[in-house]
């Protein structure tokens, strides 16, 4: 799935196969919101390896892109069950919550929640999510269409706008189910794998 074959979805769920209502800007854009919201409720569950500085508790987390939130973070790293510790964030900073400071080049595992990514090239979106994000993309685009359009002469009669309005909400409201239900799974998986350790966070 590309960003072109997204598009061509939407454009058959909209049944506007030639582009006479939405052009790609719009419809990328449609596609954008749907996919910055899908990746709020499902987002990407990425790992980054990040290494310790003498006497320093901090990490830079600069490098790390699309980060949503920061899940857990294992120190030290290797052992069974995995050592989640404490953590504070400011900015860009990442500070380990520990009583002793780290020695030279120690690994931290970081896990975090990221935005998904969608372009000419791919998408990070697993294939079971791609009609959510066509879905509600689609309800954003009729929904903005029917608010253009009243008071407006349209092809089709003047009601046109009424039935893109009604298809627009029921389809966005099936979105919002769909989000809803993936958060609450998100919530309940977080809460279980990323339980801070009390050894690690005294183990110096």
């Amino acid at each position: 799935m590309d960003l072109d074959t997204m598009r061509a979805r939407v454009r058959t769920d909209l049944r506007d196969p030639s582009a006479e209502r939405w052009d790609d800007d719009t419809l990328d854009r449609h596609i954008e919101r749907a996919l910055g919201e899908l990746s709020l409720a499902a987002p990407r569950e990425v790992t980054a390896t990040l290494t310790t500085t003498a006497g320093s508790r901090d990490l830079d987390l600069s490098a790390l892109a699309g980060v949503i939130a920061i899940d857990g973070v294992e120190f030290p790293v290797g052992q069974y069950p995995p050592a989640f510790v404490p953590f504070a964030i400011w900015g860009d900073t990442l500070t380990l919550e520990v009583d002793g400071a780290p020695l030279e080049g120690e690994e931290v595992h970081v896990r975090y929640s990221a935005a998904h990514a969608l372009d000419a090239e791919g998408t990070t979106v697993p294939d079971a999510l791609h009609d959510l994000v066509a879905t509600g993309a689609a309800a954003y685009a009729a929904i903005e269409w029917a608010s253009y359009a009243t008071n407006r002469i349209n092809v089709g009669g003047d009601d046109v706008w009424r039935r893109y309005l009604a298809w627009g909400q029921d389809r966005l409201a099936s979105f919002s189910r769909a989000l809803a239900k993936h958060g609450r799974e998100r919530r309940l998986k977080s809460r279980r794998l990323y339980v801070a350790s009390a050894a690690a966070v005294g183990r110096r």
